[in-house]
């Protein structure tokens, strides 16, 4: 592992830099979030999967063409350790990336990336506007309406799935569980 190991403070104010929209921080924070909670439930590192959670889509709102292969320069000119840069881009595969998720770690975050955005719209649509009361038979029955949360791709989060030998509502479930313990930094606390 070559590089310099960054600190959550560096990752976030470099998301910060490359991104202002508030949905797209959001994301990057429940992204985080469900990265800690599976490290921690793995045994692994909670701050770097949270980092490389944090930073994952860090090009996407100022170069949304170049997704994954601008963060890989931006990182590599910041020299982030190689294993770091590696998982963010495989996080992005089939889709803009050829690097396929290989760590635990990669296929985490490749599998809840897309399913963060669709717990988030589950939750929109609730009288409640809050992670607190969400269940997984609510998102299991959102998902099957195609055209609710549309770029949602299910198909990365079922490969995902597969990939980590996990089913669906367990993902589900850890998505939901990492994301309450940031519900009220993303809005989803049903008080904003």
């Amino acid at each position: 592992m070559s590089g310099k190991i960054p600190s959550r403070e560096d990752a976030l104010a470099l998301l910060k830099e490359y991104n202002s929209h508030e949905s797209l921080i959001r994301h990057a924070l429940s992204v985080e979030a469900v990265m800690r909670l599976m490290a921690a439930k793995k045994g692994e590192d909670p701050d770097k999967w949270g980092i490389i959670g944090l930073i994952h889509d860090l090009d996407y709102e100022m170069f949304p063409e170049q997704h994954c292969s601008r963060t890989r320069e931006i990182l590599e000119e910041r020299e982030w350790p190689e294993d770091y840069v590696r998982a963010v881009v495989s996080h992005a595969w089939g889709v803009c990336s050829d690097v396929k998720p290989e760590s635990v770690m990669e296929k985490y975050l490749y599998a809840i990336d897309e399913l963060t955005g669709l717990v988030t719209a589950c939750v929109l649509v609730r009288p409640s506007k809050s992670l607190m009361d969400l269940k997984v038979k609510s998102v299991k029955k959102k998902w099957k309406t195609k055209h609710f949360a549309a770029g949602a791709n299910r198909e990365v989060m079922e490969k995902g799935a597969v990939m980590l030998g996990i089913e669906i509502p367990e993902l589900i479930q850890n998505v939901i569980d990492g994301m309450r313990t940031v519900a009220s930094d993303i809005g989803l606390d049903g008080e904003n």
